[in-house]
């Protein structure tokens, strides 16, 4: 049973349930960008968001690859394990696109030979800066061993996501992990949705994630409805 609010964020609340081990996270309409200095109400987007992120869980636990996931338990929200989450956003980048082609002389659309990992200090108050190894790991964000652990996972899942999007006709520039651990074991935690991700449409480059709202690009729930039929089909039938 949902129990108090533990934890609300931009986009999602997390709730404990009867069972301490186990939380649930709800997916709200509410959308930000550049910090939460634009921000909006979308009905449906949350819906959207859930369905896309259980799809693509369950895509990588089919790979072997532990998540927080459970199972969904209505329309917007799923049971997750608990985690201690660790601070630490981790984006795969295998296209240049966004903020690294304003801080670094890659142009838009340009393809990494390899892909590229960037780390960020999940904190609100510092802006999320950009981590480097050495303060990761003074920080006590991570042991050395555990973000040798998360850069492999990291990789894993952009394989296997990228294989996954692209039989579907979508391309994955970058997207941003989270990682918990459960009993000292490292999962993928939070989200992986149109909001955590750039997703293109393949030979057209149209923008299927956040960025449409961002740059005002057209219709947010209409571009999040078009991923949603193409990664998670079966909600439609």
């Amino acid at each position: 049973m949902k129990g108090e609010a533990l934890y609300g964020g931009k986009a999602k609340t997390v709730y404990a349930t009867s069972d301490p081990k186990r939380y649930i996270v709800k997916f709200r309409d509410d959308i930000t960008a550049f910090d939460a200095v634009k921000k909006a109400n979308l009905k449906g987007k949350g819906y959207y968001n859930a369905q896309i992120s259980a799809k693509l869980f369950k895509v990588l636990a089919d790979n072997g690859i532990s998540t927080h996931f459970i199972k969904m338990v209505s329309e917007d929200e799923m049971l997750v394990h608990a985690c201690d989450m660790i601070k630490i956003e981790v984006i795969p980048r295998n296209i240049a696109a966004g903020s690294i082609t304003k801080k670094y002389p890659f142009k838009e659309g340009e393809k990494f030979e390899n892909p590229i990992i960037v780390m960020d200090y999940k904190n609100d108050a510092a802006h999320d800066p950009m981590l480097n190894d050495d303060i990761a790991i003074t920080l006590g964000l991570v042991t050395e061993k555990e973000l040798r652990k998360i850069r492999k996972i990291a990789l894993r899942v952009n394989e296997v996501l990228q294989e996954y999007f692209d039989e579907r006709g979508l391309v994955l520039p970058d997207f941003k992990l989270e990682f918990g651990k459960i009993d000292k074991k490292i999962v993928v935690a939070d989200e992986i949705s149109c909001d955590t991700m750039r997703l293109w449409k393949k030979g057209t480059g149209q923008s299927l994630d956040k960025d449409v709202f961002r740059f005002d690009k057209g219709d947010l729930l209409a571009a999040y409805e078009e991923a949603a039929r193409l990664i998670v089909p079966e909600i439609f039938k």
